[in-house]
């Protein structure tokens, strides 16, 4: 998992409970109470920390490499139920935009959303995420 700066203070919590996990797991201890702990403090530290942001923290998280992207929604929400939809029928396909529908319970939705890409070779099938005007 990839910190910002600021968010120094949760990776190291998120060591301490990592590690103690480990040691109960190899040391047959009992950690439920401090595992417990740490959690708490955990999410009170998360809260302060992001609810205190200044204007360039939130722009270094909406560009966080680990924010999920149209697919990584569509595919937690939709799962296999989503039929992607290609081109316009007129100019071509658009990798940068994704389209399509896909059932939530039993009512059918339309998606449409901006694709940018994991890696470089998604993106620059993707097109950098840069839709054709």
């Amino acid at each position: 998992m990839n910190y910002l700066d600021f968010e120094e203070p949760i990776k190291e919590l998120d060591n301490q409970l990592k590690e103690c996990l480990d040691l109960g797991e190899k040391s047959n201890v009992d950690v439920t109470e401090t595992s417990s702990k740490i959690r708490l403090k955990l999410k009170e530290t998360i809260k302060d920390i992001y609810s205190n942001l200044s204007p360039w923290q939130k722009v270094q998280i909406s560009r966080h490499p680990d924010r999920p992207y149209t697919l990584d929604y569509i595919s937690n929400i939709l799962g296999e139920t989503f039929l992607e939809l290609h081109g316009d029928r007129n100019f071509k396909d658009d990798k940068a935009m994704i389209g399509g529908l896909g059932k939530i319970d039993d009512q059918t939705y339309m998606f449409i959303g901006q694709q940018k890409g994991h890696n470089t070779k998604d993106r620059q099938y993707r097109n950098f995420g840069m839709a054709i005007p």
